[in-house]
Formats: C-alpha cells, structure tokens, sequence
C-alpha cells in the first residue's frame, strides 16, 4: 500500500491569549484609598441604620433586635461545616415560632369564624409542621454523626431545666402569682435556649446536645404564650386541634424524609413558614387596622412581603430540587426588567399602605404588596438555574427569619424578634459562604450565572482522555497507601454512599490511610454530602474540608472523584477566562493518581470543560456510580 505520512500529534491549543490575561498589570492599590472606601461605606451604613433605628418606638426592642443578630451571627459562625445542613434543619424548626402569632390571633371556638381567625389557626397549623417535622429531622440527621465507638449520651436530660421552668411558670400563674416581669424573663430564655442550641454545634461532641436545647426555648416561648393569650377554653381546645393536625403531619412528613431528599424537604418547609407569616401579618392588619403609627405598618407591610416571597420561592426551589420542574431557568424576554418592576411596584405599595388612613385603600395596597412580591419569588427563582439552588435555599432561610423578626415588631413580642434574627443571620451566613464557595456575587446569582445552564454540555473535541476499568482501579488502590476521596452530588443521585463507605473501611482495614474531601458547595445544599457520607457511617474525623485537604494532596497516592466536576476543575485556578475563575476548588490533580468515576465525559452544572480529564496522571471510570463502587468493594474483597 502507500506509505503513510509519519504520525504527528495535533498542536496544543493556542494559549496566547491566557498568558496575556495571567501576564496582566495589577494596579497597585493605594491603603489609604481602600481605608477611605470602607470608612465611607460603614458611615452610610451607620448612618442609615440610626436613622432607621429612630423610627422604631421601644428602644428596648431595637436593642433587642441589635444584639440578637450580633449574638446570632456569632454563633452561627462557630457551626462547623460539616453540620451545615442539620444547622439549617434547626433553624427551620426553631423558624415554627411563627406559632406565636397565630396563637395570640386565635378566636372564635373551637373553630374559627372570622378571615382573621381562619389565618391564625392555618398559621397555628402550619408552624406546628414546621417544628414537629423540623425537631425530629434534626435528630435523624445528628445521629447519623455518632459513631459506633462513642460513648452513651444523655443530652435528653438537658430537657429538665427548661421543663422545670415551665413548670414553675404554670404554677406561679395558676394561683395569681405570675408577673410581666416574669413573663418577659422566661421569654428572654426561651430565646437564649435557642441560640444556645445553635452554639452547641460548634463540637461535634455536643451536637446532639444542640435539638434538645432548641426545643427546650421553644417549649419555653410557647408556655410564656399560652398565658399570654387569656383566651375562652374552647380557643385553648382550637389550638390544641389544630397544633395536633399540625404535628401529626410533620411526624409523617418527616419519617418519609431521608438524606438526599432533604434540600427539598427543607425548601418546602421554608414554604410553610412563609404562609405562616404572611398570615400573621395579614391577620393583625384584619384585627387592628389602620392608624397604629408608620413604623407598625411597614412592619405588618414587610411581614406580609417577605412571608410570601419565601412561600412562593420556597415551592419553585422545592419542584426543582425534586426534580418534578426542570432545573433549567425560566428566561423570559426582559426577566430583568420585569422582576424590577415588580419590585419598584412592590415599593410603591408600601408607600401607600403606611401612608393611607383608609382601611380600604391600606388593604388593596397589602394585597398587592403581597400579590407582587409573590410573583416575584416565583418568578426569580424559576429564573435560577439549578445548580444555583443551594445558594436559594439558604437566602429563603434567611427571608423566613427576617419574616419572623417583622412578625415581633408586629406583636411587640421580643421573643420572635430575638429568634427570627438568629435565623436571618444564619440564612445570611450560610448564602454568603455558598457565594464563595463559587466565587461569586448574590447579585449574580440572583441575576444569572453559570448556574443558568440548562444542562450539562460535551467537552470540547480533539483533546485526548484516558480510560480505566474496575481492574485496573482496584489494583491501584491496592498498591496505594494513602487515597483520597472526593464525593458531589452524583454521589448522592446514584445512592453510592453504602459502597463507598464499604471500600473505605475495606482500605483502613488493610493499613492504608484513607480520608474524604467535601467541598463547602457540593451537593444541593450545605454540608449535604457530609449527611451523606455520615449515614453511610464514614466516621467524621476522616472527611476533611477543601482547605484542609489541599494542603495534604501532594501526599496521596490516588484520589477517586466520585460524581463532582465543577469543584475539582483545574480551569479555576489556571484559566483567568474561564466562567469559574477563581473559584475555590479541590486540587485533586496534585495527587500522583486521578480516578474520575462519571456517568459520561460531559461536563458539570456549569458547562465548563475540566482539563484535569484528560491530564497524564487522570483517567476516567464511565459508568453508573452506583454498580460501579459495588463492584470496586467486590475487587478488594478478592483476594
């Protein structure tokens, strides 16, 4: 035949314009400048905030509301991450305080008989799910952190002091001896034992401690309410009814509820809070009217806004996450325009109802603050691609507490002030470290980002991976001696954290030292892969943090990524043009030796390609997660 021309490998692609972008000047930045910036900023904020303050009426409210978001903040940050998720699952329940609204609105019999009375049952009912349901997924989720070798626990005798509280407050007011003053110092511990059961999840060793101290303040707030109330017996039979329907459905609700599913559980309690709220709000502006002051209305208008802004985004994240919407943005022509004019109506609503003395024209101007902002969170949301719903769902936290503190303004009722700002803060923290998980603005979530990709793409052709079979990879396994473990969100879909589990022990079993890596963004919300992992009874102290890690990965021998992309893709770091540049990732292409186990070479959520693929020392195990770590277990078995 004819003679071939000698094989030449294709040109790399150019890289001119990369190294020109690497190469880029910094400019300087002047301290002074910078120092000059920030102090011109705090001004506006501390300006803006005392001319705020001055408008509220109780000093000791505002400074209620102050402290409590400093405290809360505080203790919120000491959570570790890897408790994440059942920080958001506690703060949702604790979020069912919004009870104590609908409590203290409650009328009629033993059923209600206005609109007013109907909302505070509905929000009686609903908060009751939210702090039935949340409690006991609490629960599940820290068990799964125990690990076989720890010692008993009996974290359910710290129920006693806020039992014996209780009981003493009932005495004391059922012979006459009760006092606001008492009543306001039970209310203040009922707030503290909340923050006190967040603080407790700063150990692992105390985890568990933090459910029992968060139901013993929210046991404690709802006996301070149930006097408060001075309500007819057949109210008291009211809430009993519908505290109990309310209860009954959060058990239920809550044993069907397992790891992977809990993003979506938590998005549609979140929904449940937002009612709650709306209800309260509406509901007071019903009993009371209007003529209360400025700072009254905007509190009602922001209750009601907020509420349902959590509501409607909370069900939109909810279908997504659960798969029963698809996960691709809903991009409407002029999206952004559209959602400004919602809020600037949304504005312009609230102007009218605190400036209005006449109950009809305040009611259509709450309708249609609540009618906007509903839209709006259904239409923003929708608009979010889902691989940005992690980052949702903690804003929605947020919103739910915030919804709460206006809902304790409303009351004149510290207690919720205290609590709804411990979750306000907690949801802030949270959307703030998911931002920079992803090097990224809320802003540009909100408004559209890499996580508005309607689904995963083809990498790029021409370039050249390397494949490796289930042989092949438990024989590097088995001549490794240190391995690393990198688990995303396939982790979760294929339900491999069983298999996974099983071959890491098989390792440590046979003297290798073995350690799981979980980036702060993995996953469809914080911490879920830790959830994951510790069900599967990976003990904790083995599963490190991205920062952690990346100082111990020149050392490890193989590293097996198991359905993550995004967060290991060496285009972060080295491709200043890349869509996710600068984000914090794994550097799992430092190990001697990269196993990628995918589906498929398609890329992640983001739609960026990952050179770590097709790097000499990576090579790709295609195939279903699940059947694939199953028959990995089985390698090692053999001998």
């Amino acid at each position: 035949g004819a003679k071939l021309d000698p094989y030449g490998p294709p040109p790399p692609p150019p890289e001119t314009e990369k190294k020109e972008a690497v190469t880029e000047v910094v400019e300087e930045v002047d301290p002074a400048q910078e120092a000059m910036k920030d102090a011109t900023i705090a001004t506006g904020v501390l300006g803006t905030s005392v001319a705020v303050g001055s408008t509220v009426p109780g000093a000791g409210m505002l400074g209620t509301f102050a402290l409590s978001v400093w405290v809360g903040s505080q203790a919120v940050r000491g959570v570790a991450h890897a408790l994440h998720s059942p920080l958001m699952s506690i703060t949702n329940a604790i979020s069912g305080m919004t009870i104590v609204g609908g409590m203290l609105q409650l009328g009629g019999g033993i059923m209600p008989t206005t609109t007013a009375q109907v909302l505070a049952a509905s929000a009686v009912s609903l908060s009751s799910i939210n702090l039935v349901g949340g409690f006991i997924v609490t629960k599940k989720m820290l068990d799964m952190f125990r690990r076989p070798d720890d010692p008993p626990e009996y974290w359910h005798y710290y129920l006693i002091p806020s039992g014996a509280v209780c009981a003493g407050f009932t005495g004391l007011n059922l012979v006459g001896m009760g006092s606001p003053g008492l009543s306001s110092a039970v209310a203040l511990a009922s707030g503290l034992g909340c923050i006190a059961g967040i603080s407790a999840m700063s150990d692992q060793k105390t985890t568990r401690l933090a459910n029992y101290l968060a139901m013993g303040g929210v046991g404690m707030g709802l006996t301070t309410t149930l006097f408060a109330m001075q309500a007819p017996g057949a109210v008291y039979g009211q809430f009993l009814l519908m505290g109990a329907l309310g209860g009954i459905a959060g058990q239920q609700i809550a044993a069907r509820i397992g790891p992977t599913s809990l993003p979506q559980a938590v998005a549609g309690f979140h929904s449940l809070v937002g009612i709650a709220a709306t209800s309260t709000a509406v509901g007071d502006f019903l009993l009371h009217g209007v003529g209360h002051g400025s700072f009254h209305a905007a509190s009602i208008y922001l209750g009601a806004w907020m509420g349902a802004i959590t509501c409607t985004g909370s069900i939109i994240a909810c279908l997504k996450l659960a798969e029963k919407m698809s996960s691709a943005p809903l991009s409407l022509p002029g999206r952004d325009a559209m959602n400004i004019a919602m809020g600037v109506g949304s504005a312009a609503c609230m102007v009218g109802f605190m400036a209005t003395g006449s109950p009809t024209m305040a009611a259509m101007c709450l309708a249609g603050g609540v009618g906007l902002s509903g839209a709006l969170g259904l239409h923003m949301t929708a608009s979010i691609g889902g691989a940005d719903m992690p980052v949702v769902i903690t804003l929605l936290n947020s919103y739910s507490g915030w919804a709460l503190c206006a809902e304790g303004f409303i009351l004149d009722q510290p207690l919720l002030t205290v609590v709804g700002a411990l979750i306000g803060s907690s949801g802030a923290f949270l959307t703030k470290i998911m931002c920079d998980g992803m090097n990224r603005s809320l802003t540009n979530v909100i408004l559209g980002g890499f996580g508005t990709s309607s689904g995963a793409v083809q990498t790029s052709e021409g370039l050249v991976h390397t494949e490796i079979d289930v042989a092949g990879t438990v024989s590097a396994l088995k001549d490794a001696e240190s391995v690393c473990i990198v688990p995303g969100y396939g982790l979760a879909v294929a339900q491999a954290q069983g298999a996974v589990a099983a071959i890491a022990k098989q390792l440590t079993d046979a003297g290798k030292t073995v350690k799981f890596a979980v980036h702060p963004v993995a996953g469809r919300m914080p911490g879920q892969l830790n959830v994951l992992l510790a069900e599967a009874g990976v003990p904790y102290d083995i599963v490190y943090e991205m920062e952690e890690i990346n100082e111990e990965m020149d050392g490890v021998d193989v590293t097996m990524v198991i359905g993550a992309n995004d967060t290991v893709n060496s285009a972060a770091e080295d491709d200043p043009n890349s869509d996710i540049a600068g984000m914090p990732v794994i550097q799992v292409w430092k190990s001697a030796h990269v196993v990628f186990m995918k589906r498929s070479m398609a890329s992640g959520y983001a739609g960026v390609d990952n050179p770590v693929f097709y790097k000499e020392n990576t090579d790709m195990l295609l195939g279903n997660a699940a059947d694939t770590c199953e028959q990995i277990k089985q390698g090692l078995l053999a001998k």
